[in-house]
């Protein structure tokens, strides 16, 4: 187990705060579990007798006092954003998109299907390439469904 070099000593209105993360209950369970922490060690209580009590990990309760003690409350009790893959296309590109599968299909076809949207999505300039998982994944979060009779999209 690690030697808790980071002491916590919250003031009255970082404890009040706390206190009131954990009354309203509105906040994420991993903030909560981050306050009940820094109150916990802001009493004494070492590293191993917080991960009993609150069931929590040695690393989640050495991060908690080390963020608290080197950048302070808010750092402590909130995640750092994380770095990701950038979506392939903007929000408006999506809609575009969706538009486009709840128009008539392109000559020769019965239906637009999700090759075809992909290769449109190319033929526009959204993208240099797509594949059609990325098009069937921004389709899924639309209720349409072009299969489906009474899907709200008129076929014509």
């Amino acid at each position: 187990m690690r030697w808790p070099k980071y002491r916590v000593e919250l003031s009255e209105e970082e404890k009040r705060q706390l206190e009131s993360i954990l009354r309203k209950g509105k906040s994420s369970g991993r903030k909560q579990t981050r306050a009940r922490i820094l109150l916990k060690a802001d009493e004494g209580m070492q590293v191993g007798e917080i991960m009993k009590v609150l069931n929590a990990s040695e690393d989640m309760v050495y991060r908690a006092r080390q963020c608290f003690v080197e950048e302070g409350l808010e750092a402590a009790l909130n995640d750092k954003p994380r770095p990701g893959k950038k979506p392939m296309l903007s929000d408006k590109q999506c809609a575009h998109v969706i538009a486009l599968a709840c128009s008539d299909a392109p000559e020769g076809h019965d239906h637009w299907t999700l090759r075809l949207l992909a290769d449109k999505v190319v033929e526009l300039g959204f993208a240099e390439s797509i594949s059609r998982e990325t098009i069937r994944g921004v389709l899924k979060k639309t209720t349409s469904s072009h299969g489906k009779a009474n899907n709200g999209a008129s076929r014509k």
